[in-house]
């Protein structure tokens, strides 16, 4: 629960600048009687995310449907943020209000939005001790009818985002699972099956430790016989990374080499 004492710090996100002036309006009217202060502003998720890991915030007041990244995969990412901010959703669609208490956000404003509606779920936030925030890829998935545009993972204190399409191969090892891009590797905090699930039209598991996105595959070539790691390896373009190929994966392999 915010301090009661200090003004609630606040970031807007919405793709529509009108409609981030109107949320500045509202709440530059209601902050003579309640103390609040727009700590940001944003126009999708991912500006969202890059203002909240350099100032936290009390409050996000987001839209649902934006480009780049939505409302709702950017409630997912917020759970893996030190300081989660309460959520307020503020949109013109009101089919998505039972999903968004799903997703534990504070209230659900239907625009146009009127400053009082909006104070009410303000006031809200100084009231309610709200859990964490859930990891719920499978409800933002249903939302936006796929899977998430970037995933996310702290490293040194920060928030870095991986952008889906430049993932070339998922790596599971113990705990964590390892994403890799042309650039870098990035530990993530991710269950593999749960991404086989989620990315299904974009990855395929050719072992059991991993993933690979269609398009990065070159090729296969069989291993050797001697070799105890793989029955097979997958050639990836652009980085000179083998993955391994199980024995009972080789001919899935075997066929997506002809039909590619």
């Amino acid at each position: 629960m915010p301090n009661q004492e200090q003004p609630l710090s606040i970031l807007i996100v919405d793709d529509e600048p009108p409609a981030r002036a109107r949320l500045r309006e509202l709440l530059a009217d209601i902050a003579p009687h309640f103390p609040l202060e727009v700590v940001g502003e944003a126009e999708n998720g991912v500006h969202a995310l890059s203002l909240l890991d350099e100032h936290s915030a009390d409050v996000v007041i987001t839209d649902i449907r934006m480009p780049r990244m939505d409302g709702i995969e950017l409630v997912e990412h917020l759970g893996n943020l030190e300081k989660q901010p309460d959520v307020i959703f503020a949109t013109a669609y009101d089919n998505y209000a039972v999903q968004a208490f799903d997703l534990n956000a504070i209230d659900y404003l239907l625009k146009p939005i009127r400053a009082q509606r909006l104070q009410n779920a303000l006031e809200k936030v100084r009231q309610t001790n709200r859990p964490s925030l859930p990891k719920l890829a499978a409800i933002g998935q249903e939302l936006r009818g796929g899977g998430r545009t970037h995933l996310s993972c702290q490293e040194r204190g920060r928030l870095l985002l991986v952008a889906v399409d430049e993932i070339l191969y998922f790596k599971a090892d113990l705990k964590y699972v390892t994403a890799r891009t042309r650039d870098r590797e990035y530990l993530l905090d991710e269950a593999l099956t749960h991404l086989e699930e989620e990315f299904a039209g974009r990855f395929i598991r050719l072992h059991r430790a991993a993933l690979v996105a269609k398009n990065a595959i070159a090729g296969f070539e069989r291993a050797a016989g001697d070799d105890v790691e793989a029955y097979g390896w997958t050639l990836l373009r652009g980085i000179p990374d083998r993955l391994p190929v199980s024995r009972r994966q080789w001919s899935l392999a075997k066929s997506f080499a002809k039909g590619s």
